[in-house]
């Protein structure tokens, strides 16, 4: 069972989406991807989109360590009734309303009112079969999305070929954890 790792709702624990349907980021990863975004500034006080949330867990992580404002999307019934369980006891651990959860496309959340941003931040864990022309579709979609000098973190398979960047996405760097890489890119 995932916990949050640290910050106001730190040790709180989060229901995870049972079953196969989902592929929960690695304790590892979560730990060293927040370490980065947190000494580099990126979580206190910005608007966090998490896409394909699954559980929730990563966006749940951004506003318990500061995000002023967090959307899970999330378009499986299920993992978004998870993340809506999630995001409540975020919430309330916070003391206020930060993480909201909208089902859903990533497309269309994020061409509709709810999603369309401003983002400072977007994370992102596509399946992997969301590939080649989908991706890059995702990826224009997301430069639209996110403020001038924003970060989009991707999340894929060491074996995925690496995206192709749309205009608008600059890959600052890509660090591999086991069996993912994270692909750090600003708008």
């Amino acid at each position: 069972m995932p916990r949050i790792i640290a910050g106001h709702a730190g040790g709180l624990r989060l229901t995870s989406v049972p079953g196969d349907a989902t592929r929960p980021t690695t304790d590892r990863t979560r730990e060293a991807l927040f370490s980065w975004l947190e000494t580099r500034g990126w979580l206190e006080g910005t608007a966090v989109v998490d896409l394909y949330a699954g559980s929730g867990a990563l966006g749940a992580e951004a506003a318990s360590r500061g995000a002023d404002r967090v959307l899970l999307v999330e378009r499986d019934r299920r993992a978004a009734g998870v993340c809506r369980k999630n995001a409540d006891a975020v919430n309330r651990s916070v003391g206020h309303t930060v993480v909201q959860v909208e089902m859903g496309s990533v497309e269309r959340v994020l061409a509709g009112p709810t999603g369309a941003g401003p983002w400072d931040l977007v994370l992102a864990d596509p399946p992997y079969p969301v590939d080649g022309e989908e991706l890059r579709r995702t990826l224009e979609g997301i430069a639209a999305v996110l403020v001038p000098d924003g970060l989009l973190v991707l999340e894929r398979s060491v074996r995925s070929a690496e995206p192709v960047w749309p205009d608008g996405l600059e890959l600052l760097e890509a660090r591999t954890y086991g069996e993912t890489v994270l692909y750090y890119c600003r708008h």
